[in-house]
């Protein structure tokens, strides 16, 4: 699958949370929708990132955007890992790339000279349109979060919602 470009449709899916509901893109034009895709629950990285956002959570809320976690863990491997740091953001388990392929997240990728295939750590800014306004790639984990709430910001900034 190819990248996705800033500006098109952001490809629909519908994936289980973690709190036993139904998250489904589509359903979200009223506002902007945040959605942050990493590699595996509970390893030091994503443990990391989910504490940032859910620390972040409520300025995301507070600027009407959805902000919700996507990997492809099991939904049982996300309930665990959020009761274990108290994480306040909703995580959708991805574990058929539903979600993580058409967002052209699933490739090749290398670490200490072995080749195998993962998710690359992204974050997306859904506008209320429904396109995707931004693409923010995680270069770093720490502050990661911090940069995507940037991000929404100078987005709502130049499109402010409805």
């Amino acid at each position: 699958m190819p990248d996705l470009t800033e500006g098109i449709a952001a490809p629909d899916f519908t994936l289980p949370l973690d709190d036993g509901s139904t998250f489904q893109l589509s359903a979200e034009r009223s506002h902007p929708v945040v959605l942050y895709f990493y590699p595996q629950d509970d390893t030091t990285g994503c443990r990391n990132e989910n504490i940032e956002f859910s620390e972040l959570a409520s300025a995301f809320a507070a600027l009407g955007a959805r902000l919700v976690g996507i990997s492809p863990d099991s939904l049982d491997s996300h309930s665990k890992v959020r009761k274990k740091y108290n994480l306040q953001v909703p995580l959708a388990a991805d574990p058929d790339h539903l979600a993580i392929e058409p967002f052209g997240l699933w490739k090749l990728k290398k670490l200490y000279g072995r080749e195998f295939m993962g998710l690359i750590r992204t974050s997306f800014i859904i506008g209320a349109d429904g396109r995707v306004a931004r693409i923010i790639r995680a270069t770093r984990v720490l502050g990661h979060a911090q940069n995507v709430l940037e991000a929404l910001e100078a987005q709502l900034a130049i499109t402010p919602p409805k």
